[in-house]
């Protein structure tokens, strides 16, 4: 039998980057204030979990300017995308395997 917590990616296994990438998923893009309220995370807290998800090319960042201030929005990757969902899915095969 093939084991099953293969595709269970290391890098979704904090809550603060699985709740990320769960919004993410269901949204095109959103931004850093958003993510922050949703999560109810510290500003530190929430940049370096982004910074780890950017480095390993599952989100893109977008600065850009809504008037004159300034705003930063992120939006999964395909590859960000395909991960996460092979992520849910072997959990998802653990949890069933277990009855």
């Amino acid at each position: 039998m093939k084991n099953i917590i293969t595709n269970i990616n290391k890098s979704f296994d904090h809550r603060i980057r699985l709740g990320i990438m769960s919004i993410l998923m269901v949204n095109d893009f959103m931004d850093f204030n958003n993510l922050k309220e949703y999560l109810e995370v510290t500003d530190g807290n929430l940049a370096s979990h982004l910074k780890a998800l950017e480095k390993d090319e599952f989100i893109i960042v977008e600065k850009l300017f809504i008037g004159r201030k300034p705003n930063t929005r992120y939006q999964a990757t395909n590859l960000g995308r395909k991960e996460f969902q092979k992520h849910i899915n072997a959990l998802e095969l653990l949890i069933k395997n277990q009855k």
